[in-house]
């Protein structure tokens, strides 16, 4: 118990209902990360035990689990799966706070502010690492090739919009382009190797992987809120690196196509600045128009579809956890 206190805090109330189903598989999944993270050098163990700590919601392993359990059920095979794609997902939060020089998430010191930028970018290689030798460990070489594959998705995805900083004529369809790549990849990788390794058929099997890949950029889109109006007490995290790192987010891309060609002049003066104040400068912008709203309704149509691909799965309390976590994603607050 002190272990599941330790590494993924207090699960927020929307999840507890569908990970009531799974609690042993998280728990077990836990003991897994602790022990797999451990290192005979100092140093290296303390480093990696912190970085586990900075996982949050263990999302992508429940979406393993239920995945499985929704077409079959779960395996050894899913253990190791379930920790392999959190290695891989904390790896990219670890990464990502070096590119958007965040000092704070899930209310503690990012690594790269306790430490330094290069302790940051050698732990995410190290997760990596440990990731694909779990994956190894599989009965068949599948996920290896899967969740390599959904690796260099999701860096094409972070390089694209490291490419496209300070272009805020980026298209909305380009933008979600790059979120389907850099976020809702890897939740789509975790609801296909779920149901993989439960032996689904390929039509269930593509449809939860749809349905991962629906939720995964809701998520997004919703993180993309959150970082413009949300509470940093809240979500435990430094907000407002969008901003400083001029990303065009879907609420800015929404906002710039609303407004006048003098707004968007100012607006995008406002935006080359490089003093960290853009939340604040923002808020009546934000305030005078919709996109929060249309951003937020964006968000709610890909969480419809992603319930509607579970339609032709067989009605278990595991789809019906699928369909409870996919509405949490659009109402969260961290």
């Amino acid at each position: 118990m002190r272990h599941r206190i330790e590494s993924r805090g207090r699960i927020p109330d929307g999840l507890q209902k569908p990970y009531a189903l799974i609690q042993d598989d998280l728990d077990a999944t836990d003991r897994l990360l602790l022990d797999e993270l451990r290192s005979d050098y100092p140093f290296v163990d303390e480093l990696a035990k912190y970085g586990f700590r900075l996982g949050g919601k263990r999302m992508r392993p429940a979406l393993v689990f239920l995945s499985g359990m929704a077409c079959g059920r779960p395996s050894r095979d899913h253990l190791l799966l379930a920790a392999a794609v959190e290695m891989v997902h904390t790896a990219t939060l670890i990464h990502d706070d070096v590119l958007d020089e965040a000092t704070i998430r899930r209310h503690l010191a990012t690594v790269n502010a306790r430490w330094d930028n290069e302790a940051s970018v050698l732990l995410g290689d190290y997760l990596f690492s440990r990731a694909l030798c779990l994956a190894a460990d599989v009965e068949t070489t599948h996920a290896c090739r899967v969740l390599s594959e959904t690796a260099k998705i999701m860096c094409e995805g972070e390089l694209r919009q490291v490419y496209s900083r300070g272009d805020f004529a980026l298209s909305e369809q380009a933008y979600l382009d790059i979120i389907a790549a850099k976020t809702s990849e890897l939740c789509a990788c975790s609801c296909h190797l779920g149901a993989h390794y439960a032996g689904a058929d390929p039509d269930h099997c593509a449809a939860l992987t749809r349905y991962g890949r629906h939720l995964g950029i809701a998520f997004q889109i919703t993180d993309d809120i959150l970082d413009l109006v949300g509470d940093e007490r809240a979500t435990g995290k430094s907000l407002g690196t969008d901003l400083v790192k001029q990303k065009a987010t879907l609420p800015l891309i929404r906002l710039l196509s609303q407004s006048t060609r003098p707004q968007q002049e100012e607006l995008l003066a406002l935006l080359s600045r490089s003093e960290n104040h853009h939340r604040e400068s923002l808020r009546p912008w934000i305030q005078q128009g919709d996109a929060i709203e249309y951003s937020q309704q964006k968000a709610a149509a890909e969480i419809q579809q992603a319930k509607r691909q579970l339609a032709d799965l067989p009605q278990t309390p595991a789809r019906d956890a699928l369909e409870t976590m996919a509405e949490f994603v659009i109402v969260r607050k961290q």
